[in-house]
C-alpha cells in the first residue's frame, strides 16, 4: 500500500507586480492528514489556497488535488475539493437549508440528491436547529459552519480551510476545532492560520 498524496504542490510562484508573494513553494499532504499551514499575515497562505482551489493562476509551478492537475476556470479539476475562504460569501437573506440546496444545485445535483446532500452536511456541521433560520441572523460561528457545510457539498476528499476560526469567540473556536478534527477522520484537511496554538 502506497500512501497517496491528496495535495501535491511543486515550485509554486506568484507575483503581484513587484511583490513576490510565493517563491517556489513545494509540499505534499497525504490522504487522511490534517495539516496546519502556518505563517504570519501576509506570508502568502491565502494566495496558495486560492491557487490550490483554482481561483488564482500561478506564475510558475504546478499543483494537483487528489491526483488531478488544478486548472483555473475548469470546475472539473476542483470537483474533489471543498473550500472555505477566509470571508465566506454567504447570502445572508436566505435560510440555511435553502442556501445549501441552492449551492448543491450549482454542483449539478438533482433535486432528490440535493435533499440527501443538504441533510448530510447539516448533520455533519451540527446545524439542525438552525436549518430554517436566515443566515444573517446567525452568530459568526454558525455562519462559519454554514460555510463549512457548503464546502462539504459534493462530498470532496480534500478540504481547504482558510483561517476557519478567524473572528470567532473562544467557545466557538473550540467547537470549530472539534468539528474540523471530526471531519479529519474522513477527509484530507489543509487549514491555514497565523496562530501557533491553533495548529
Amino acid at each position: 500500500y502506497m500512501p497517496m498524496n491528496m495535495i501535491h504542490v511543486q515550485g509554486l510562484e506568484k507575483h503581484y507586480g513587484d511583490l513576490h508573494a510565493l517563491r517556489g513553494i513545494s509540499f505534499a499532504v497525504e490522504r487522511g492528514e490534517v495539516v496546519g499551514f502556518l505563517g504570519p499575515n501576509g506570508a502568502g497562505k491565502s494566495t496558495t489556497m486560492k491557487i490550490l482551489t483554482g481561483y488564482l493562476v500561478p506564475d510558475g509551478g504546478s499543483c494537483q488535488m487528489a491526483g488531478i492537475d488544478v486548472v483555473p476556470g475548469d470546475p472539473g479539476s476542483r470537483r474533489n475539493v471543498g473550500y472555505l475562504p477566509e470571508s465566506t460569501p454567504l447570502y445572508r437573506g436566505m435560510r440555511v437549508d435553502r442556501y445549501l440546496d441552492f449551492v448543491a444545485g450549482l454542483h449539478g445535483q438533482e433535486r432528490a440528491e440535493r435533499k440527501a446532500s443538504v441533510g448530510r452536511v447539516i448533520e455533519a456541521c451540527r446545524l439542525g436547529r438552525h436549518a430554517g433560520r436566515r443566515i444573517g441572523w446567525l452568530s459568526k460561528g454558525f455562519r462559519q459552519r454554514v460555510g463549512l457545510a457548503q464546502a462539504l457539498l459534493g462530498e470532496p476528499d480534500v478540504l481547504i480551510l482558510d483561517e476557519p476560526t478567524s473572528g470567532l469567540d473562544p467557545r466557538e473556536v473550540v467547537r470549530m476545532r472539534a468539528l474540523i478534527s471530526e471531519l479529519g477522520k474522513e477527509k484530507t484537511v489543509l487549514l491555514s492560520t497565523h496562530i501557533l496554538s491553533e495548529v
